[in-house]
C-alpha cells in the first residue's frame, strides 16, 4: 500500500497491512504474554514502562524525522515525541496511587455483618485505533495507561501517517517485556482488530466511530470512542478584542486546524465585532506557511489530501451563500503539498456547512450576536459537544456563560486548552464520543473491570429465614 507525502504529493512510502489471519496470530501472542505482565506489581510495570520512555528519548530524532515526513510539520512532531515521554512518566508517577484509591478493602455494607472488597481486573487485550492528525500522541494516549493497568495492547495507527511506526517499534524492541504491538494497516485492518480484542479505544471521525461502536456491540466488548468536534468560542462584549483575536487565531489554526479541539466557530458580541474582525484578519494574513523551508513558518500542509478538498468545499459553500472573505480562502498547491492560509469568514450563518460540519482546517467563521442567550443557543446548535471556549473581561463572567454550554470542557479566557491539560476528567457530549474519559484518573481506571468480594462475618442466613412460616 503506497503512502502519500504531504509536502511533495508523491507516494514515496509503502506499508503491508496485516491480513485477518496475521492479526489473529498477533492477538494470540499478546494474550499469551498478558498474564505475566498483569502479575507484576504496579511499581514494576511502571519501572519497565519508564525504560520505554528512555528508549523513546534515545530514538527521539529518528522518530521525530519520521513523524515530520508523515505530517509535513517539524516542530509539533518533536513536541509529540517529547510529550509521549512525558505521558509515560506522568502515568508512571501517578498509577500506583490511583489504583490504590480505587481498591477497596472490607467496606461495611448496608447489611450488618457483611463487608465488600473491590479488586481491579485488567482487560486482557486492548485494541487502539488511532488517527492521522497527531499520529504518535493519539497512538499511545490510550495504550500507555492500558499497559499500566496490566493489559496487553495492539495499536493500529492510521495508514495516512504510518512512517513513525517502524522507528517507534525499534525503541520498543529494547524493552521486550512490554506486551505492546504496533501494527501497520488500513481501515480493513482496524475493522478486523475489533473482534479479536476485549476493549477497543478509537479516536477519529463520527462516521467511522459509529462503525467501530457497532462492531464492538456485535463483538460484545467495551468501547471508548473519542470523536469529532465543532468547538464554539463565545467572545463577550467585555473582552479585549485584540487578545480575543489572538486566542481565536491560535485555537483555530494550530496544527493547520487539524485537531478535534480546534476552535471551529466564533461568536462575537456586536459591541466589539468590528475591531475584533479587523485584528483577526490582520493576524491571519500575517501567519506564515512552512514552505518552502519546513523549519520556518507557522503552519504546514494538509496531512490528508481529501481533507483539503472538504475544507475548500466548505469555504466555497459559505461564500456562495453570502459569507464575506476577510483572509485566505483558497487551497494552494505548493511543491505538491496542499496549503491553506488562515481563512477568516464573516457574516456566516448556521445554514452554511462551515458552521455545522467538522472542518479540520485553518478556517475561522465568525458570527455576530446581539444577546448572550442568542450566543449560547447558536453555540449549542449541532450534533457535537466536545469542548468550547468563552472569553470575557473577567474569568468569573466567562465561567457563568461556560456553565450553559453543552460540551465536555470549556476553556475560559483561552482556547483549546484540552490539548494541554490532561489531568481533569471530561465527558464528550452529543456525538463527540462515548465511554469514559481518557483524561484524569478515568484514563487509567477504564481499563479495569471491577470484581467485588462479599464477605460474611456473621452467620449466613438459613433457608428457614425465607420460609412461609417465618411470616
Amino acid at each position: 500500500m503506497k503512502i502519500r507525502n504531504p509536502r511533495t504529493g508523491e507516494h514515496d512510502y509503502e506499508i503491508a497491512p496485516l491480513s485477518p489471519e496475521q492479526l489473529v496470530e498477533v492477538a494470540t501472542a499478546m494474550r499469551l504474554a498478558q498474564p505475566a505482565w498483569a502479575s507484576r506489581d504496579v511499581a514494576e510495570r511502571c519501572a519497565i514502562l519508564l525504560k520505554l520512555s528512555d528508549a523513546i528519548s534515545l530514538h527521539a530524532e529518528t522518530i521525530a524525522a519520521a513523524l515530520t515526513a508523515d505530517t509535513g510539520r517539524a516542530k509539533i512532531s518533536h513536541i509529540e515525541v517529547d510529550g509521549t515521554v512525558g505521558l509515560i512518566r506522568r502515568w508512571a508517577t501517578g498509577t500506583n496511587a490511583i489504583i490504590a484509591s480505587a481498591t477497596v478493602q472490607n467496606r461495611p455494607s448496608a447489611i450488618p455483618g457483611i463487608s465488600t472488597s473491590t479488586r481491579l481486573i485488567p482487560y486482557p487485550l486492548v485494541g487502539v485505533i488511532s488517527p492521522w492528525n497527531f499520529p504518535m500522541t493519539l497512538a499511545l494516549i490510550d495504550a500507555i495507561p492500558a499497559l499500566m493497568a496490566g493489559c496487553a495492547v495492539i495499536v493500529k495507527p492510521s495508514e495516512v501517517t504510518p512512517r513513525f511506526i517502524r522507528p517507534l517499534v525499534a525503541a520498543l524492541t529494547e524493552v521486550p517485556e512490554i506486551p505492546l504491538m504496533i501494527i501497520e494497516g488500513d481501515g480493513a485492518t482496524g475493522a478486523a482488530l475489533v473482534p479479536v480484542v476485549d476493549y477497543v479505544a478509537f479516536t477519529g471521525s463520527v462516521a467511522t466511530g459509529r462503525k467501530v461502536g457497532a462492531a464492538a456491540a456485535e463483538a460484545f466488548i467495551t468501547a471508548s470512542l473519542e470523536l469529532g468536534g465543532k468547538d464554539p468560542m463565545i467572545i463577550l462584549a467585555s473582552a479585549d478584542p485584540a487578545k480575543a483575536a489572538a486566542i481565536a487565531l491560535r485555537g483555530s489554526v494550530i496544527n493547520n486546524g487539524q485537531a478535534c479541539q480546534s476552535i471551529e466557530r466564533v461568536y462575537v458580541a456586536r459591541e466589539i465585532a468590528e475591531p475584533f474582525l479587523v485584528m483577526l484578519a490582520e493576524m491571519a494574513a500575517a501567519v506564515r506557511l512552512n514552505y518552502p523551508d519546513i523549519n520556518s513558518g507557522d503552519i504546514g500542509p494538509f496531512i490528508f489530501e481529501k481533507q483539503a478538498a472538504i475544507v475548500q468545499d466548505q469555504i466555497d459553500d459559505a461564500l456562495a451563500k453570502g459569507a464575506r472573505l476577510l483572509a485566505g480562502g483558497k487551497v494552494e498547491n505548493l511543491g505538491g503539498g496542499l496549503y491553506l492560509r488562515p481563512t477568516v469568514l464573516a457574516d456566516v450563518t448556521s445554514e452554511m456547512a462551515v458552521m455545522s460540519q467538522e472542518t479540520f482546517g485553518p478556517v475561522i467563521p465568525v458570527t455576530i450576536f446581539d444577546s448572550i442567550d442568542q450566543a449560547v443557543t447558536l453555540a449549542n446548535n449541532g450534533i457535537y459537544g466536545l469542548s468550547g471556549a468563552v472569553i470575557a473581561g473577567t474569568a468569573e463572567e466567562a465561567e457563568t456563560i461556560s456553565a450553559k454550554l453543552n460540551v465536555g470542557a470549556v476553556s475560559i479566557n483561552d482556547g483549546a486548552l484540552t490539548s494541554m491539560v490532561w489531568d481533569a476528567e471530561k465527558s464528550s457530549f452529543g456525538q463527540s464520543g462515548l465511554g469514559p474519559s481518557r483524561m484524569g484518573d478515568s484514563g487509567l481506571l477504564r481499563f479495569f473491570r471491577k470484581k467485588v468480594l462479599i464477605r460474611q462475618s456473621g452467620q449466613a442466613r438459613p433457608l428457614t429465614a425465607y420460609s412461609e412460616d417465618a411470616l
